[in-house]
């Protein structure tokens, strides 16, 4: 088995617990799940659900941009939502933010998340 290569980056949140933003295992990089945090703060975002779903992708992004890749290599996504009447809004930016043929997903309803988030999202990607 390969060794793992911890991927860290200043323009996403840093980990807010004892995990890593993304950690590279051979030619799959698994990024921590995201929630709405502005990276510069560390406070969540301002607004609602459009306004968290787009931060969280934007999150998304500089992980996998940090080792080397964009969200266009994902091959799974796992979302947590607060409220799963908010499902066709993350859709909708879902696949506005990423291309064609999508990922994997399962979408799952939860009862909470870190920082009073309304949803978060984690991925693994392939190189």
């Amino acid at each position: 088995m390969p060794a793992s290569q911890v991927i860290q980056t200043g323009n996403a949140p840093q980990a807010i617990g004892p995990y890593s933003q993304a950690v590279r295992s051979g030619s799959l990089v698994f990024l921590s799940g995201q929630v709405p945090l502005d990276p510069a703060t560390m406070r969540l975002v301002e607004g609602g659900i459009v306004e968290q779903t787009e931060q969280v992708f934007d999150n998304l992004a500089a992980v996998a941009a940090a080792a080397g890749l964009s969200l266009d290599n994902a091959v799974r996504m796992t979302i947590y939502l607060t409220d799963l009447g908010n499902f066709k809004t993350v859709n909708e930016i879902m696949a506005r933010r990423l291309a064609a043929p999508y990922p994997a997903r399962a979408t799952i309803g939860v009862a909470a998340l870190p920082a009073n988030a309304m949803v978060e999202i984690d991925a693994i990607l392939s190189d």
